[in-house]
């Protein structure tokens, strides 16, 4: 999948990986995509409830190698 921006959370636990995100979305237009890279195992959680808090859409989210998520966020 393409995206404009990518985050690299590994290793970060909450709130980080999500501050993380904000930042990168606040640096991207409307309809502009970012990558995030997470090995917080609650991140699907706090991903999702701060998708549903600020309108943004999850395209997609797989597990990746070596326990990490990958998470695709498009910019509302």
């Amino acid at each position: 999948m393409e995206y404009d921006k990518e985050v690299d959370a590994r290793g970060l636990n909450c709130p980080l990986p999500v501050l993380r995100l904000k930042k990168a979305l606040a640096e991207l237009q409307g309809g502009q995509v970012v990558r995030v890279l997470a090995t917080d195992p609650s991140s699907t959680k706090d991903f999702e409830a701060f998708i549903r808090q600020t309108g943004h859409e999850l395209l997609r989210r797989d597990e990746v190698s070596d326990g990490a998520f990958e998470f695709f966020i498009k910019r509302k």
